[in-house]
């Protein structure tokens, strides 16, 4: 079995697009929540997320392509651009039916969706865009890169909510691991900052309410947090055999030791209070990574910030990490982001990673009030040094989802 390793990254995130800006802002506890500008919020319950207002696409991307593009596609191109130009992995006539990419996505075009179909309700079918579908539909994000790269290898999209963009990176690194390919472009995207977006998850009562302290809204495991607060954003992640990176003499990030998938057939949107979900996930990440719980040293945590999560995510890591759980630091970066939903954990793999090659952890921030039941060093407010060799990103996603995956600092 092949190992694999990361030798490429890029995000788009809100407290910053390019990976040494995110970085940047993830250390200095930058905060990204700002008013919602991209639709008219004054109608809506929650007026407030984690919006990338300065995110130009023609910076990036030929102005006749990026209007063919909605915007988590847009997201997704720039993003996987800088992961690959990172990488050095050059794509040629020999290489490319080895390399391929999978694009995680929760919920795909809302925003190209709602613009149409005001259309067709204005002026009926014949004024809906023939660019609708192939600008809407979510494997159209992985599609795009393929395109713009020319990488010809597995290619396909991955939905299962918030933890699209973990299962992307997971199946990427079987493709690698059994010898099906050398390289894969994995991560995942979302750009839902669109009425039906935010008055659906608002009506669900899932996203803080905290209008006039917005700032401070997204604050996983603190005692008064309300919700999640919404995020867009993208990452990408060029994971690679290590045997391919050897001979091209490429730059290692990390090496991916292995992920946990597993379901907890309980509800739509909640989940089991056990917190078997997790456990049962980690549990599999471990073992198919060959090492043993008392091996992780940090943990990236899905952290939403939401009343139920929380505690449920706690308990799962008590359960796992057993008397160490109160010695293993445990942050959540949509404290500074928000909830970036199918994108969410391609953004945090890459939190991992810098955690690991920097020596520098990830805080939570808005983490003003301890909670009883969550009770685990949560990083609090300020980012923290320290040497760790091996990190947790957890993910969860409504239908009862769970994944994690474990990454380890290159030292070779």
């Amino acid at each position: 079995m092949e190992r694999v390793v990361v030798t490429g990254l890029g995000a788009v995130t809100p407290i910053g697009i390019g990976v040494p800006a995110f970085w940047n802002g993830v250390v200095e506890a930058q905060n990204g929540i700002k008013p919602i500008t991209l639709i008219d919020a004054e109608p809506h319950i929650v007026k407030f997320a984690g919006e990338i207002s300065e995110f130009d696409p023609h910076k990036y991307i030929e102005k006749r392509e990026a209007k063919r593009m909605d915007r988590f596609v847009q997201f997704s191109a720039v993003a996987s651009d800088e992961a690959l130009a990172h990488s050095g992995l050059k794509i040629t006539d020999e290489n490319r039916d080895r390399i391929g990419v999978i694009i995680g996505c929760g919920v795909g075009g809302l925003q190209t969706w709602e613009t149409e179909y005001t259309k067709f309700m204005k002026g009926g079918p014949d004024r809906v865009s023939p660019f609708l579908i192939p600008m809407m539909i979510v494997n159209m994000a992985a599609g795009h890169v393929s395109i713009r790269t020319g990488a010809r290898g597995p290619n396909t999209a991955v939905v299962s909510a918030c933890t699209s963009s973990a299962h992307a990176i997971g199946v990427a690194f079987d493709f690698i691991q059994r010898g099906e390919a050398d390289a894969m472009l994995a991560g995942g995207t979302e750009a839902p900052i669109s009425n039906c977006g935010v008055a659906g998850f608002g009506n669900m009562r899932a996203l803080s309410r905290r209008n006039d302290d917005y700032k401070t809204a997204s604050r996983p495991f603190d005692k008064d947090r309300d919700g999640f607060v919404m995020g867009e954003g993208a990452a990408t992640l060029v994971l690679e055999s290590l045997t391919s990176a050897k001979a091209r003499g490429a730059h290692i990030y990390a090496e991916m030791l292995g992920h946990g998938w597993a379901g907890d057939a309980y509800h739509m949107t909640g989940m089991r209070e056990d917190g078997s979900g997790y456990s049962k996930a980690i549990e599999l990440a471990l073992k198919k990574s060959g090492i043993s719980a008392d091996q992780i040293d940090y943990v990236n945590a899905h952290g939403t910030s939401t009343p139920t999560n929380d505690p449920v995510e706690t308990r799962a890591l008590k359960e796992i990490l057993g008397e160490r759980a109160y010695k293993v630091p445990v942050s959540s970066t949509k404290s500074q982001i928000g909830h970036l939903l199918g994108g969410g954990s391609a953004v945090e793999s890459i939190a991992c990673i810098m955690a690991l090659r920097e020596g520098i952890l990830p805080p939570t921030i808005n983490h003003f009030e301890p909670d009883a039941d969550c009770d685990l060093d949560y990083v609090p407010n300020a980012s923290r040094r320290a040497d760790i060799n091996i990190a947790l990103n957890n993910a969860t996603g409504f239908g009862g989802h769970y994944a994690a995956i474990l990454f380890r600092k290159w030292s070779e």
